[in-house]
């Protein structure tokens, strides 16, 4: 489920490209962690609260598009970051620069509902006779492999980025509105429930 460029492989790639591949790395970390946490939800049973109040699937969807628009709008107006300037010294304050990136990486997965209905169908799907302790250990395994996925992609932007040089501008852009026009998508899917 993270492969599919969503919002966390948005950030991860804009984090790598102008910012640290620490800080890209820590991005991903916290989606990672807040995919376990809804696989985690998942396990223990929360489809029967979904499928008991269908209004909450909607709210969520307005809220996450709310704030993918904005975070597209913060993104795509970025000032990307000069190639010279991506050789100067690491920031001053790592342990800000990680906690930053991990709370922007947990944020996205949580705001994003799409990714706790998708947790909670693939739990309930592929192991839906397992064990609390089996269900525990694949969240777990989630954790591992989502971590794992956004550390590549943290990788491959970092080192495009020093391969494309100034041509590789744009495409924080590009990823700032398609996470507008994936918010506006939300904001219409919320709308649409309650209208129709």
């Amino acid at each position: 489920t993270g492969i599919p460029i969503g919002p966390v492989n948005v950030a991860v790639i804009d984090a790598a490209y102008r910012h640290t591949v620490r800080r890209a790395l820590a991005v991903g970390f916290g989606g990672a962690v807040a995919d376990c946490l809804y696989a985690t939800l998942g396990v223990l049973g929360i489809t029967p609260i979904l499928k008991a109040n269908p209004a909450i699937p909607p709210i969520l969807n307005a809220v996450s598009g709310l704030v993918l628009v904005i975070y597209g709008v913060l993104t795509a107006r970025s000032r990307p970051v000069s190639p010279i300037d991506s050789e100067a010294p690491r920031s001053p304050n790592p342990s800000k620069e990680m906690w930053s990136g991990f709370t922007v990486g947990v944020a996205l997965i949580f705001l994003n509902p799409a990714a706790l209905v998708t947790w909670v169908i693939m739990i309930g799907k592929f192991i839906p006779d397992a064990s609390t302790q089996e269900g525990l250990a694949t969240a777990g395994g989630i954790l591992v492999g989502s971590f794992l996925w956004f550390s590549l992609v943290a990788f491959l932007t970092h080192r495009g980025k020093h391969l494309l040089g100034e041509t590789f501008t744009w495409i924080p852009r590009l990823l700032g509105v398609g996470l507008i026009c994936y918010g506006l998508y939300l904001e219409y899917v919320a709308l649409r429930y309650y209208l129709l």
